[in-house]
């Protein structure tokens, strides 16, 4: 779903005081901070205007990012479905905490659908990139259909249809065009990363961890009926112990559900016990829920995982020795990258000293009163700027990357709208049929990190 080329003393004693808690504290300090709700929708002000300063008027295409430089704002105007969705989630976000209209929000959503129903597609799946200002396939950055881009394509379309009924028939014919089947192994039970339409060939790679983003596509395979519920035991939660390449030998049981043995392991990070994610990034663990009600159904499995990635990115960061935490892939000074508290992961992206905005905004749901003081630093390192957050700044040289994503707009909007609006992109998802059927799978797991 990513694309990879190329303060003042008593703010730092306050985050000091926070990170000093081992990680088992933090469950207990998820009340709400008085104002902090405030604060927040004063910030998802400035985050929106990216939406409405970079989405083309007449496609409804939101730009991928924007970089701010001495010489003006330079926009890449190329998109992908995941941008797609996360524009349609932040403008759903942006009226229903009254920044727009409920009229502008219709009008924006209109121009956007109008423009998917014209795109080129693969059996109703879209492509990984689009020009912005004509809709039309970008064929020299290649021809890919992503699972886990079409995920969040289908999940956005979905909040829509729930959130606007007179949307609905529009945004269920596209979902219902898309055709996950296309991309399923049924004989590994997982789905492959993407086909290459110019090679005609998928992926060799199969989407086979758990606890990464793609999972929002699986949920959604199986809500549709494209693929079995099977599907869902049939990732594995850590690699299996025999595979000792794995950044550590996991420990846990194998456990029965639906007919599918299942190995429930997990890490252990400072005496915490996790699932870990691949690269051990906050987006693999988090982004998932801001549509799927994972804290809520999932008590002894997603969310109290979630809950452990929180906390141990928090530890990690205290134990770098770094005023802020949330480390997660995002835009450099000079282009973008893989960023990761590498421990949490099964291979482990590189040890990062970058920290980006988004991931202090996926963690709100867990832990609110570090995620404000988090916030505080990191306008104090200068990450204020005229849409929000900055994308990231390093721990070390205090550098900061000067631009923009679509995609990190979009995970900050989101967060800020399920924050203060009490689940609202959540409830919106789950209201579908779609989103429905699979809650079991959420409710009936447990991990082995109790």
């Amino acid at each position: 779903m990513r694309k990879v080329k190329t303060f003042s003393w008593v703010l730092a004693f306050a985050l000091i005081a926070h990170l000093s808690l081992t990680p088992a504290a933090y469950a207990q300090t998820s009340d709400k901070p008085a104002g902090f709700t405030s604060e927040l929708k004063a910030l998802s002000k400035k985050t929106y205007k990216y939406f409405t300063d970079f989405t083309d008027a007449q496609t409804g295409l939101t730009s991928d990012e924007v970089r701010m430089t001495d010489t003006g704002e330079q926009e890449a105007k190329r998109t992908s479905p995941t941008n797609i969705s996360m524009y349609m989630m932040s403008t759903v976000s942006a009226e229903q905490m009254k920044l727009i209209t409920k009229k502008e929000a219709l009008s924006r959503l209109k121009t956007t659908l109008a423009s998917l129903e014209k795109m080129d597609t693969w059996n109703g799946l879209f492509y990984n990139w689009y020009n912005t200002e004509d809709a039309s396939l970008k064929k020299d950055w290649g021809q890919f259909i992503s699972q886990v881009d079409n995920g969040w394509l289908s999940a956005g379309l979905i909040v829509v249809g729930q959130a606007y009924p007179e949307l609905n028939g529009q945004t269920s014919k596209l979902v219902e065009k898309m055709d996950y089947a296309k991309l399923y192994d049924p004989e590994v039970g997982q789905f492959r990363g993407g086909y290459d339409v110019a090679k005609g060939a998928l992926t060799e790679h199969h989407y086979g961890t758990f606890y990464t983003e793609p999972r929002v596509a699986s949920y959604i395979a199986i809500g549709k009926g494209d693929v079995p519920k099977e599907h869902w035991w049939k990732i594995y939660r850590t690699m299996p112990p025999e595979w000792d390449w794995q950044s550590q030998i996991p420990e846990g049981e194998t456990v029965n559900y639906d007919g599918v043995d299942v190995f429930e392991g997990h890490y252990t990070y400072q005496g915490t016990k996790f699932v870990p994610s691949w690269g051990g990034s906050m987006f693999e663990g988090l982004m998932p829920g801001l549509v799927l009600k994972e804290k809520e159904l999932g008590t002894r499995a997603l969310g109290l995982n979630n809950q452990r990635h929180v906390d141990l990115q928090i530890a990690y960061a205290k134990e770098k020795g770094y005023p802020a935490w949330g480390f997660s892939p995002s835009a450099t000074p000079t282009g973008y990258s893989e960023f990761a508290a590498a421990p949490l992961g099964i291979s482990g992206y590189k040890d990062s000293t970058t920290v980006t905005a988004h991931a202090t905004f996926l963690a709100l749901d867990y832990a609110p009163k570090e995620a404000r003081e988090n916030i505080k630093v990191l306008k104090k390192m200068d990450m204020m700027g005229k849409y929000g957050l900055y994308d990231s700044v390093n721990m070390e040289t205090k550098e900061v990357a000067k631009a923009y994503l679509a995609l990190d707009q979009g995970m900050i909007m989101i967060s800020i709208a399920n924050y203060a609006k009490d689940g609202l992109i959540r409830n919106y998802f789950h209201s579908d049929p779609i989103g429905q059927k699979p809650e079991e799978l959420l409710e009936k797991e447990v991990f082995s990190i109790e």
